[in-house]
């Protein structure tokens, strides 16, 4: 027998783990304990914390999805052997998922890959710039991003998008092409700047940002009662290195709005 896993349902678990994880982000953050080390180096040389923020949304993240679905692979950007048999679904679908999305969208478990980044820019993190940090979830369908999750925690406000089938974003009515602001990375800028200006021209805006999750949402519509903790950008551009857990749900998204 092939197991089968709803993706509406696995939309809303993905929506509840984001929640979640974002939670614990929070709470380590108000504590002020991050317990801060170092995993390394990027292969730009910048170094990479990792904090009690990172590993106990982790924790909540990965223990939820795969306890709901354990035929489905998860891979997150954290690792962690403690298993957490009491984190389990709620079984709740938000009204807005209800109503965007129809039920029934059943694909095979092993053509599911569920990629989670418990907290995305750790380094803002620790410097306390907490507008850049997200939670983030994707998950892919034979290879391709179907589902994209990105939650703030420090506002409460959550993104996400099925692909083909709806989404709670929308993109802007209108973006700048000449000049475009363009929203790159405060901490892997590396050559980017030149390499927009030359291609761009020099009024090209630059904003730098942290989080890959953020500067997604930088260029999308937010609502109303967002718009004021998040810059607006026309264009995200990366040239650096950069993990799948960073840009799946953000692509997800993307291509879900077309």
């Amino acid at each position: 027998q092939r197991r089968k896993v709803d993706l509406r349902e696995l939309l809303a678990v993905s929506v509840e783990a984001a929640v979640l994880g974002g939670r614990e982000v929070k709470t380590v953050r108000d504590e002020n304990d991050l317990k801060e080390k170092s995993k390394g180096k990027t292969r730009e040389g910048a170094s990479e914390p990792l904090t009690m923020g990172d590993l106990q949304s982790h924790r909540k993240m990965f223990n939820l999805i795969s306890n709901t679905f354990p035929d489905v692979t998860v891979n997150s950007e954290e690792h962690d052997n403690m298993v957490d048999k009491a984190a389990t679904w709620s079984r709740d679908i938000p009204a807005d998922i209800l109503d965007k999305i129809e039920g029934g969208k059943d694909v095979p478990s092993e053509s599911i890959t569920v990629w989670i980044d418990p907290l995305d820019a750790t380094q803002e993190y620790t410097e306390n710039l907490v507008k850049y940090v997200t939670t983030m979830v994707c998950v892919a369908v034979d290879g391709k991003p179907v589902i994209g999750v990105i939650h703030q925690p420090f506002t409460g406000f959550t993104a996400w998008a099925f692909v083909g089938q709806g989404s709670n974003m929308r993109p802007r009515s209108s973006y700048s092409v000449s000049p475009p602001k363009v929203i790159v990375s405060r901490s892997h800028s590396g050559k980017v700047r030149s390499f927009i200006q030359d291609a761009l021209g020099n009024s090209t805006t630059i904003i730098e940002a942290g989080g890959a999750g953020y500067k997604v949402l930088s260029l999308l519509e937010m609502p109303s009662s967002e718009t004021g903790s998040i810059d607006q950008a026309d264009a995200y551009v990366h040239i650096t290195f950069i993990k799948k857990w960073d840009i799946c749900a953000g692509a997800a998204l993307l291509n879900a709005l077309g």
